[in-house]
């Protein structure tokens, strides 16, 4: 494919200038200035064939402003950041400049307004996931995860910002702190502290919600039951006997969102334990499955048409899995592969990365070495188009891909296990 010039795409016309906030003058890591920083950029994306859609579409450049720019610019030029980390595989490109552009977004994060918080919350989870599990990622999210936090527990911010602020804690602390039991712990307990205010009182009242707080609740439930995957059976007896019962108060909630996030929760705690005791039982599992069923078959008339829907089938899923310990399985294909989403431990991991990247999330899937080693996909597959692959059965590569999420899912835990002292 020949070069993509300007002409092709307007946005390949902005002034250099607009890349990654740079003033005249500042350089990056390689101590490239700001038009020379621009140009490896160009050169990048009309070097890349398949990012030739990208561009078309006004998403392939990175732009980003700092400080003396207007809010809506700088907003621009994270969403251009989002569109570019999702949907393409930018590993070498960015690991040369990844304390650049998360100082960019730690300004963003520090001194932006709502819109502009959540925004780079959202590119710094994505930048993590493009970086993988390495010291990069790990070493970016010990630089933000204080402002990250400071946002999350402010409750003067905007709950957009601090939705967002949550999903990239859980995001970031999942990708990047594999090493690191004492980032876990902390990361948890925070999450903890924004969900559990949505928990029953003494009396076995839930609280009456405040404006778009079941939204923060949601996100940070999301985000706490993407760590748990990662916690040692120690842990998790600890957070099985705390949160069970009153996340089973919580199925009442007046919030349809966070009702479902509830039940989802609810079932991979379950799946969790019986994974640790094959004898794992839940407390007043009758009561449990009594107000399931109520979920599953809502008729209330007070509730939309598509929300009473989403409901009952997610419900009739938990329930089915509570009672007779089965799930519903899922087939996502990309490419030529497929995964298969057999869990509840598989499928809340699945929706992690499909919340931040969207419909990108396959194309990470087909290229992202750290997507295909947590789902046991091994290496991206090289394919000459002129060469059709040689099929395996559809029970075949369903059985690779669950033995193999499951024992990286083992190892993951060994390693918890080893640091169980700082649990």
């Amino acid at each position: 494919m020949s070069l993509i010039s300007p002409s092709v795409c307007p946005v390949l016309t902005i002034s250099p200038s607009l890349f990654l906030g740079m003033k005249n003058g500042v350089k990056g890591e390689s101590g490239a200035s700001d038009d020379e920083l621009m140009s490896d950029v160009l050169s990048h994306y009309s070097s890349t064939s398949e990012t030739a859609s990208v561009l078309e579409d006004g998403t392939g450049l990175i732009t980003f402003i700092l400080d003396n720019s207007p809010g809506t610019t700088r907003l621009a030029g994270l969403e251009s950041l989002r569109q570019a980390f999702s949907s393409k595989m930018l590993y070498d490109f960015l690991t040369e400049r990844r304390l650049t552009i998360s100082d960019c977004l730690e300004r963003s994060l520090k001194k932006g307004g709502a819109e502009e918080q959540a925004a780079a919350a959202t590119v710094f989870a994505l930048l993590c996931i493009q970086l993988g599990g390495g010291d990069e990622s790990e070493e970016g999210f010990k630089m933000l995860r204080p402002i990250l936090t400071a946002i999350l527990i402010d409750s003067s911010a905007s709950i957009a910002a601090r939705q967002s602020c949550a999903r990239a804690l859980g995001m970031c602390c999942y990708v990047s702190a594999a090493e690191d039991g004492e980032d876990l712990i902390k990361s948890l307990a925070l999450l903890e502290n924004v969900f559990m205010s949505s928990y029953p009182n003494r009396e076995g009242t839930l609280p009456t919600p405040k404006p778009g707080s079941p939204g923060l609740h949601n996100a940070a439930l999301q985000a706490w039951s993407l760590l748990v995957t990662l916690c040692p059976a120690s842990r998790l007896t600890v957070l099985l006997d705390l949160h069970l019962p009153k996340l089973q108060a919580c199925l009442e909630s007046s919030d349809v969102n966070y009702r479902i996030t509830v039940g989802e929760t609810i079932a991979l705690l379950v799946e969790l334990g019986r994974d640790i005791d094959e004898e794992f039982e839940v407390e007043d599992s009758e009561g449990l499955c009594r107000c399931l069923k109520g979920l599953a078959t809502d008729g209330n008339k007070h509730r939309a048409k598509n929300d009473r829907r989403k409901q009952r089938s997610i419900f009739r899923e938990v329930l089915h899995y509570i009672e007779n310990e089965d799930f519903t399985e899922e087939r996502i294909r990309f490419g030529v592969e497929s995964v298969y989403i057999d869990s509840w431990m598989r499928r809340r991991i699945y929706d992690a990365f499909k919340e931040i990247m969207e419909s990108g999330v396959r194309h990470h899937l087909q290229f992202n070495p750290l997507l295909r080693d947590i789902f046991g996909l091994g290496p991206p597959l090289i394919l000459d188009a002129a060469v059709k692959v040689n099929k395996i059965s559809r029970f075949e590569k369903h059985l690779f891909n669950s033995a193999a999420f499951k024992a990286r899912t083992k190892q993951r835990s060994k390693v918890r296990d080893k640091r169980a002292d700082v649990m």
